[in-house]
Formats: C-alpha cells, structure tokens, sequence
C-alpha cells in the first residue's frame, strides 16, 4: 500500500468517525424549547371555550365543541360541574352541562349524576331550559335510572318540553334497547298512558316495540283503545299487535271487539295491521269475517289476506310485501 493511499483511507475514517465524537456531538444537538407547563382542566375554561366555539362558521368545529365538554366529563370535578349547571341559565350552555353530567353516570362515575339532572328537568322554571335538559338525556339510560321521572315530564305545562320527553322516551326505546328490554319498555308504557297531551301518547305508543312488555303494560295499552282521540286509540291498535306472546289471545279479543264498533277509518285499518300480526296465516278467517262490517275497507282487507297467504314467518317481511302490493298498478 502506498503512502498516499494510506493517508486518504486514514482521513476518509476520521470524516466518518467525526460525528460520534464528543465535540462534534455537542455542536449537533438542538437547544431545548420552552418547558412546558401542565395546566387544570377546569369546567368554566371548557365553558369559555365552548361559548367561543359555537360562534364558529365550522359545522365541523361547532359538532366538535358539542362533544367536548361530555367527552371530558369524568375527569372534571365533580362539584365543580354541578355547581355550573345548576346556576347556568344559557338553554344551550345548560343542555352541555347536562349531558356532561348524564355522561358521568353512564360511564360509572357518578350514578347520582342523571338524577340531578332530571331533578331540574322537573323543577326548572324557566320552559326552555327545562326542554334543554330533557334533550340532554336523549339516547340514555334515563328512563329506567331517573326513578319514573318521565311520567311527569309527559305531562309538563309546556307542549316543547312534553315533546322533548317523548322523542327521548321512542329513540331510547329503539336505540338504545332495541326494543329488547322488559323494564324499558314498560316504562314507556306507563309514561304514555300518563300523558295527557294526546299527540304524545300517540307518539310514543305508534314509534314503540312492544314485544317485551308485561302483562300489566299490555292492559294500559288495551285501555287507551277507549280514548277519545283517534291517533290515540290508531297508536294503541298498532302497539297491541306485537305484544309477547303470552298477551296474544287478550290482545286479539280486544282488537276484534273494537273493529265492529269504530267509526275512524284510519283506527280501523291500523285495527286489521294489529290482527294480522297478531294471527298471521291464521288471521285469515278472522279478516274474511270483517269484510262486510265496512265495505270501504274490503280492499284492504283482501290486501292483508293475500299477503299473510304467502305465509312469510318475519313481520318485517309481510308488511314490506303489502307495501309492494299495494304499489303495483
């Protein structure tokens, strides 16, 4: 090897070797930022932060400020929170604090939360903040954790707030149980034959599954086919149709008893809807021996008949094949 080549090899292993010297290294490394400081999650600075955010032209970011305040709920201070939302009186600034404190219950950490948060629902003076705090128990537990809460809610002296109840009570229903709750489900029953505004028994009775309710529900149901409202006793009609099993036999006597004497077009086909689902194939007598009770309805009748001759096993199945039928020319 020559000198020449020694000495380039020698100088090309220092240039490589340069950057793990301590020297070399001290130059390379960056200065440090500034320290940064740990700050308290605190529920008047998310407030703050929120009442900002919704003055945002972002939808985005105005969904986003919605659900910062709830997703945060169970690290915040608890008496902090509930301090805030009893004397917030914003309807919407109330309604996060609300949710913020339903959500402490259905994540375990305070099951007395939700409760508190009916207690004003129930209290409040003032109508649209009442609303508001209903509407913050949507899609909860809260009705079967609020200890028969919505039974009074139905009956409030404000016709927004009645509705608020009534929405939470049929979306908790297929939201949240699907219909596959006994308890849930009776208490929607017994929350619709409190009601005294007609348009919310209706709503409840016409949007809910009754497929788990007791024996005892089932004969709330049967007596407000008596009501004086129509939508009322249509709504009644098409819940007793899909009552459990054990109510089938009781159900269909009453339903058949009330055809011959009704007078409401509408109550007497949503009357054919519940017999057929409650009978099936096996309705079919039953249906045929209605058809000269009212002439005008012997179409719809002949409908039902077709279709449950298919002898289809789902009920979901018989009613979309009606509906095809129906719609073919």
């Amino acid at each position: 090897m020559t000198r020449t080549s020694f000495r380039t090899r020698t100088l090309l292993l220092a240039l490589t070797l340069c950057p793990l010297l301590p020297g070399v290294a001290s130059a390379q490394v960056v200065a440090p930022g500034p320290q940064l400081q740990g700050e308290r999650c605190s529920v008047e600075g998310l407030m703050d932060s929120i009442r900002n955010g919704l003055k945002s032209n972002s939808e985005a970011y105005k969904k986003y400020m919605k659900t910062l305040l709830r997703e945060s709920a169970v690290t915040l201070p608890d008496g902090e929170l509930r301090a805030a939302f009893e004397r917030e009186t914003d309807p919407v600034m109330a309604e996060h604090l609300a949710a913020a404190m339903v959500a402490r219950t259905e994540r375990g950490a305070d099951p007395e939360a939700i409760k508190a948060v009916a207690k004003r629902a129930l209290e409040e003076r003032d109508p649209a903040v009442r609303a508001a705090t209903v509407r913050s128990m949507r899609r909860t537990s809260a009705l079967e954790s609020t200890d028969g809460a919505y039974e009074k809610l139905v009956r409030d002296a404000s016709p927004e707030v009645r509705q608020e109840a009534a929405t939470n009570i049929v979306e908790d229903i297929q939201q949240v149980y699907a219909g596959f709750h006994g308890p849930a489900s009776d208490a929607a029953v017994s929350a619709a034959a409190a009601a005294t505004d007609p348009k919310v028994t209706s709503k409840i009775l016409g949007n809910m599954d009754t497929q788990k309710i007791s024996a005892e529900s089932a004969g709330k149901i049967q007596s407000l086919l008596r009501s004086e409202d129509a939508e009322v006793r249509k709504a009644a009609a098409l819940a007793l149709g899909g009552v459990p099993a054990e109510q089938m036999a009781s159900a269909r006597q009453s339903v058949l008893a009330m055809y011959r004497d009704e007078t409401d077009a509408g109550v007497r086909k949503a009357l054919l809807q519940s017999i057929a689902q409650l009978g099936f194939i096996g309705a079919i007598p039953e249906l045929q021996r209605l058809r000269s009770t009212d002439p005008s309805l012997a179409p719809e009748i002949d409908a039902w008949i077709r279709v449950l001759s298919l002898d289809l096993q789902e009920w979901n199945l018989i009613l979309r094949e009606k509906q095809r039928l129906q719609q073919v020319p």
